[in-house]
């Protein structure tokens, strides 16, 4: 063994440069998620290129991604994507904050359980669709029915899932808690709010995906923007490439309000082990 070595031998572990496999190991588990669609698109372009797919019935994704250029050069894009993504916040705002109030409320309290319970469950069969025509009525196709419609769709999976955690919080915990001497507002804030959170989060990651198949809807059955509109009306032209965008558009979103989700989830339940990074 050479002096070069032996002095590297006896380098302590911290200054020592980390191999080549530890530093693979550290980007993959960034990079597995994106796997599955990468091979999609790559098989995608293959059978286009191959004639195995008609452009007229799908596009491929080279085709999809000029059309996303040239949209964006004009500005169409970004004023139809900035356009929608108000929209569904809004929305989401709206619904999100009653269900969490009702959610807590019914949760916490027998009596207002007894309420308001059942009407919502009445309430949430009724499909989305079904209540488009009304809406119309109601709110012509300004924003109002959008706004709606979107809240409508973000109510029930926040409440419900609320609703559960408060209620399946450790009974042990509570009593524990109590025999501590915490008041009821600590006892909510210290042991109840943050052991239903999981749950919740549940519910917000399902609202978020409901959020924009609602938003979807309504923009293509009454608007005069955004993204549905603009799917919409290049269907009317025969614009398969702009449908096709349209659709990776929401998908994309969909993805980052997920990604935002979880992100908010581990940095909230840092204390909980099941949230622990391996």
């Amino acid at each position: 063994m050479t002096d070069i070595t032996q002095g590297i031998a006896y380098l302590p572990r911290k200054l020592r440069l980390p191999s080549i496999h530890m530093a693979l190991s550290a980007r993959i588990p960034g990079l597995v998620p994106w796997i599955v669609p990468a091979i999609i698109i790559a098989l995608w372009q293959a059978g286009a290129s191959l004639g195995l797919i008609k452009a007229e019935f799908l596009p491929a994704p080279s085709e999809v991604l000029a059309a996303g250029y040239r949209l964006t050069l004009s500005g169409e894009l970004p004023e139809n994507i900035a356009i929608s993504f108000k929209r569904a916040i809004s929305g989401f705002l709206v619904g999100g904050t009653l269900a969490f109030g009702f959610g807590l409320a019914n949760g916490l309290s027998r009596t207002t359980e007894k309420l308001t319970d059942s009407t919502f469950q009445m309430v949430r069969n009724i499909p989305n669709l079904a209540l488009v025509p009304l809406v119309i009525l109601w709110f012509g196709i300004d924003e109002g029915a959008k706004l709606f419609l979107t809240a409508f769709g973000v109510f029930f999976p926040i409440y419900i899932n609320t609703f559960h955690g408060v209620r399946n919080v450790d009974p042990q915990l509570i009593e524990m808690a109590r025999s501590y001497g915490i008041g009821p507002f600590n006892l909510f804030r210290k042991v109840v709010l943050p052991g239903a959170l999981p749950s919740i989060f549940v519910g917000l990651r399902y609202a978020l995906g409901i959020m924009w198949l609602t938003l979807i809807v309504s923009e293509t059955i009454a608007a005069t923007s955004g993204i549905g509109y603009m799917a919409m009306h290049a269907r009317e032209f025969m614009l398969v490439d702009i449908v096709v965008l349209a659709i990776v558009v929401y998908a994309l979103l969909g993805k980052l309000a997920d990604s935002a989700a979880r992100w908010l989830e581990r940095r909230t339940l840092a204390w909980n082990p099941a949230y622990h990074k391996i």
